[in-house]
């Protein structure tokens, strides 16, 4: 069986766009699509999430690919054990370093109460588990048409869980019933107030993502074989983000929400660029400096993935002087404090942090150590 590195580039793209959007040098200076949506709507920014479970379906087509030959106990042994490790991973990158600076810049532990539980790779998490879980018991076919079920499911939960008022910040039922559930002092408050975007209630369309993914992994592996099976691959992805926008006009594309219209055009933008990555590599045998860097990303996502997250909160977290001021913001300023375009080297700052995160991907390579659950 081939091994399409196309696969790899794009998950190390997408691994390196994420690092990009997520470490500005000042939040309060970012280009539009260098930040997320501020509700309905679809940035680059918006793109990087729906990728990553995308190319999680991409290498499950992989890893599963003998399940129906394995013992069940096995079977559910690997899927259980990568669940738990990127679930406790994601709780672990929240609340990690355990403690935090008060008012009067003194240590004190983070209470539980505070702990937030969801995230990125508690989403992972669950729509990988949930994917496994239902191509080990209804196949592919089956798979299929329950993604597009819950696509259609999870619209109708919330439009008729709040008919006046169903797309808002306020509207959408899942914040009332996460508030209710977990606790509000538990959920993300990047938005104001009590609002979490990786919660559970949302996470159907993201496993419908994910599904696509699979699915079109196991396409790949077993039938792109020329110009015209790439040819159905762009065909899909430009019908989803035809559909996805069309849909959008009564369901409105929200990352925030994750609407069945912003999963449906999101993977259709994924399958086309997907597209385009198998054309230039696998059929022109295009190669050079982007695509080895693209392709260190994709040998230890998740071990760089976490790392990334981990610096920052390092360095932010150590106080420098009487002024109490974070290594962070210190290290920006200290290269790009002069520089007249706030937003230009707020973004170069970023790229200075994934050069960073590749130099150590290119080590680890370099030596073959590969990282994986």
């Amino acid at each position: 069986m081939t091994r399409f590195k196309s696969l790899d580039i794009f998950r190390g793209f997408t691994l390196a766009a994420m690092i990009l959007v997520n470490n500005p040098g000042n939040y309060h200076h970012v280009f539009p699509q260098l930040e997320h949506s501020i509700w309905h709507g679809c940035t680059f920014t918006d793109l990087i999430f729906p990728f990553f479970l995308f190319a999680v379906g991409n290498s499950m087509a992989f890893s599963l690919k003998n399940s129906d030959q394995q013992a069940p106990s096995a079977y559910w042994q690997k899927v259980a054990k990568r669940t738990g490790i990127l679930f406790m991973l994601g709780i672990f990158l929240n609340v990690f370093p355990f403690v935090e600076w008060n008012s009067l810049h003194k240590l004190e532990w983070i209470p539980f109460a505070k702990y937030r539980y969801f995230g990125v790779l508690q989403r992972i998490a669950i729509c990988y588990f949930s994917c496994a879980m239902l191509i080990y018991y209804f196949k592919d076919k089956g798979t299929i048409i329950i993604g597009v079920a819950f696509l259609l499911f999870y619209w109708l939960i919330c439009y008729y869980s709040n008919p006046s008022d169903p797309y808002s910040l306020e509207g959408w039922f899942g914040t009332a019933l996460d508030i209710r559930i977990f606790g509000a002092s538990h959920l993300y408050h990047g938005e104001g107030t009590a609002f979490d975007p990786e919660d559970i209630w949302s996470v159907l369309p993201a496993i419908s993502q994910t599904i696509f993914g699979y699915i079109t992994g196991k396409y790949i592996i077993q039938k792109l074989t020329g110009k015209r099976e790439l040819m159905n691959l762009f065909i899909v992805g430009l019908s989803f983000i035809l559909i996805g926008y069309l849909w959008s006009f009564v369901f409105p594309i929200n990352k925030k929400i994750w609407t069945s219209s912003y999963a449906v055009f999101s993977t259709g933008i994924a399958l086309s660029f997907l597209g385009i990555l198998i054309y230039l590599i696998e059929f022109q045998n295009i190669r050079g400096k982007i695509y080895t860097v693209l392709d260190d990303f994709g040998k230890n996502t998740l071990f760089i993935y976490c790392l990334s997250g981990l610096i920052p909160t390092i360095f932010s977290f150590i106080l420098i002087g009487d002024t109490h001021q974070n290594l962070w913001n210190l290290s920006y300023h200290f290269l790009f404090d002069s520089w007249q375009n706030q937003r230009l080297s707020s973004a170069l700052f970023a790229l200075l942090f994934v050069a960073l995160n590749w130099l150590i991907a290119y080590c680890l390579r370099k030596k073959k150590i590969y990282i994986k659950i």
